[in-house]
């Protein structure tokens, strides 16, 4: 490997640290154990190169670095306490010398530790693997659970009278075959279908899941159904309905949605002398919310499934297991653990394009004058909370703070900038307002989640702002 001075400044040109790139400025010295814990995180990511001597805000800018003078005798310390080699380089750029570390990945189905700790990054922060990410990191040299075979040594009657190969064929806007062997081959070629002899087959647990016309036919994915909760309240102290879902997640998702619709509570408004029912939540704000519950769930915990909560302020949609990605960075990340439902549901039309899911979801939130969605991460689970209407005046200062995170961070991916003129659009305020809204840009940058741009030069009235990452 031969790192050049032109690389270094590709590097510098990139919008963000990415998951196999760290910047250090590092200018006299760098500490070795917080070195280990980078290398460790790092190949725990799949690899790449921690750079000393670079400064880890942009713009970034080539400081140079006195650190690990002697790289024959670092890399030798490096392999005594690593299970891993790094290669260490020095790259003498025309604004200093520039020491490069070349991590490698870890190998598949494996996690790294360091006395003890299985680190990961989570922004500039190094932090412990989540109990999910390491379970689907051990999981990797197994069988995929989807893939398996939830019913065998079926006919192909029997298959017929089990899937809802008609609405299949509906949602791929595909004609349906006169025949059913030209219906079961179509399965097969899915994938969701295995051929066990001449005339017996498989069902995988995916085309189960997605298919079926009874999900209780299947033993092993019952439990899999969504389930939809109803509150007469603001709590959980009443509960006016519960009631699981019984078909596959393709074939029954527009029903579930309908369903879960008709729960929601409603409010009379009176606009130009005339009275409006309008729903607590729009329609395809829910529509998102269920596909990413349905995609996203860790189908390896046991005994639980996504849970649809209404209550008479909110809806809270639950998917087992905990986010790949940081909450903070749903709007521009992405990382999922069912990719083959996801792909098959994204044909069917059931859900957007990869990643673009959350970003529709508060999009919609903005349009509809709504208070930011919140993301956060219980035990083993992930919960999306989706508010009724709320005024400004009446939001707390935290609902303010995610509103201005995700109206900057949703700006940068549309590559655009907020200003506190968009913010006050977003919020529906008047110009008069702008004190306000700056009062909230504050608060956020205090926070951390948002920091100025500064390609917009030092004025405060046309001051831009990026997200913290960016």
């Amino acid at each position: 490997m031969s790192t050049t001075p032109d690389q270094i400044e590709k590097w510098l040109l990139m919008p963000s640290e990415v998951p196999n790139l760290e910047f250090k400025e590092a200018k006299s010295q760098f500490d070795n154990t917080k070195l280990y814990e980078y290398c460790v995180a790092i190949a725990n990511e799949g690899g790449g190169q921690l750079v000393l001597g670079v400064t880890d805000k942009a713009p970034r800018l080539v400081v140079g670095t006195k650190a690990f003078r002697d790289p024959h005798a670092m890399s030798k310390k490096m392999y005594d306490k690593l299970p891993f080699r790094v290669d260490i380089e020095e790259v003498e750029h025309s604004s200093g010398r520039v020491v490069v570390f070349h991590i490698p990945s870890r190998p598949r189905g494996t996690a790294y530790e360091l006395d003890g700790r299985y680190l990961m990054r989570s922004g500039e922060s190094l932090v412990p693997m989540s109990e999910d990410r390491l379970r689907s990191i051990f999981d990797e040299g197994k069988p995929d659970w989807m893939e398996e075979h939830s019913k065998t040594d079926l006919s192909d009657q029997e298959l017929i009278e089990l899937l809802d190969t008609q609405t299949f064929f509906h949602l791929l806007e595909l004609p349906y075959p006169a025949e059913r062997a030209s219906v079961i081959s179509r399965l097969v070629d899915e994938r969701l279908v295995d051929r066990q002899g001449r005339d017996q087959y498989s069902v995988r647990r995916l085309g189960a899941l997605l298919l079926a016309r009874r999900l209780n036919e299947f033993p092993d994915i019952a439990r899999k159904a969504p389930r939809v909760v109803v509150y007469t309240g603001e709590s959980k102290l009443d509960t006016r309905l519960d009631q699981s879902g019984t078909k596959g997640y393709a074939v029954g998702f527009q029903g579930l949605v309908e369903f879960v619709v008709s729960q929601l509570p409603q409010n009379e408004i009176v606009e130009d002398a005339l009275r409006e029912q309008v729903k607590l939540v729009p329609d395809d704000v829910v529509r998102e919310l269920v596909a990413n519950s349905l995609i996203h769930q860790d189908f390896s915990i046991d005994g639980t499934s996504v849970i649809l909560e209404v209550y008479r302020n909110r809806i809270e949609f639950t998917n087992p297991g905990e986010p790949l990605v940081p909450v903070e960075r749903f709007i521009d990340g992405h990382r999922s653990r069912n990719e083959r439902l996801a792909s098959v549901m994204r044909r069917m039309r059931i859900c957007e394009e990869r990643s673009s899911g959350v970003d529709r979801v508060v999009s919609m939130a903005e349009t509809y004058q709504l208070p930011a969605p919140e993301w956060r991460v219980g035990h083993r689970s992930t919960i999306a909370t989706i508010y009724g209407p709320r005024p400004f005046e009446r939001m707390s200062r935290e609902d303010r703070i995610r509103a201005c995170y995700q109206h900057c961070a949703l700006k940068w991916v549309m590559s655009q900038r907020m200003t506190n003129q968009t913010l006050r659009a977003r919020f529906n305020l008047e110009e008069g307002k702008a004190s306000a809204v700056s009062q909230v840009i504050s608060s956020t940058v205090e926070s951390s989640l948002i920091k100025l741009d500064s390609e917009a030069g030092g004025s405060r009235k046309y001051a831009r702002y990026l997200p913290f990452w960016a």
